[in-house]
């Protein structure tokens, strides 16, 4: 069972409201998609749905292994790509899922190539198929169309309908489109408070 739940939710950050009163419930299969303008606190929200930020005002619960996927793929750049991500799929614990998940991706045959080789897209497909091993009920995905190509999207696109479809949940935060099956808005305006 997953769950990620915000109930009137705010977030302070650099001594200025990002956002506040933000509610909404994911379940089983379900995704929404983060909008607004930079600067709202896209990402931060997800930071706050990952338990890496504290919401300054309002309630998260989570319920179900987390997963997050942002600008930093956290992957040792001097190791070929295959153990790079192997070292994250042992730590999960789902070594024999990497291979599956890599081709999902499109990046099977990148296996031996070095992390510091890879172009700014490549890098963002590893990040992605280290969130497909890594088996969690919750995908946090932080601008993940960026530096991906129509391909690439599709694929992506693919691995969140099949997540949903095994009960996962995806919550998404782009500025680019992404079809994710049966996906709530929630926009993120400008709080209008300067505050420092």
């Amino acid at each position: 069972m997953s769950l990620l739940r915000f109930d009137n939710v705010a977030c302070w950050r650099g001594g200025r409201l990002l956002f506040e009163g933000v509610s909404f419930a994911l379940g089983p299969g379900e995704a929404a998609i983060v909008t607004g303008p930079n600067g709202t606190g896209k990402s931060s929200l997800l930071r706050v749905a990952a338990g890496l930020l504290d919401a300054a005002a309002g309630a998260v619960r989570r319920e179900g292994k987390i997963a997050l996927a942002d600008e930093n793929a956290a992957l040792d750049r001097e190791l070929p790509l295959g153990k790079a991500l192997r070292f994250w799929a042992r730590l999960d614990g789902r070594e024999s899922a990497l291979p599956e998940a890599m081709d999902a991706m499109g990046i099977g045959r990148l296996a031996p190539v070095p992390v510091r080789m890879l172009s700014t897209g490549q890098r963002k497909r590893a990040a992605l198929a280290r969130v497909i091993a890594g088996g969690a009920a919750i995908w946090l995905l932080d601008e993940p169309t960026n530096g991906l190509d129509t391909e690439a999207i599709g694929r992506l696109e693919a691995a969140c309908a099949a997540h949903q479809g095994l009960g996962g949940i995806v919550l998404a935060a782009t500025h680019l489109p992404l079809r994710l099956s049966h996906a709530h808005s929630i926009p993120l305006v400008p709080s209008g408070d300067g505050r420092d």
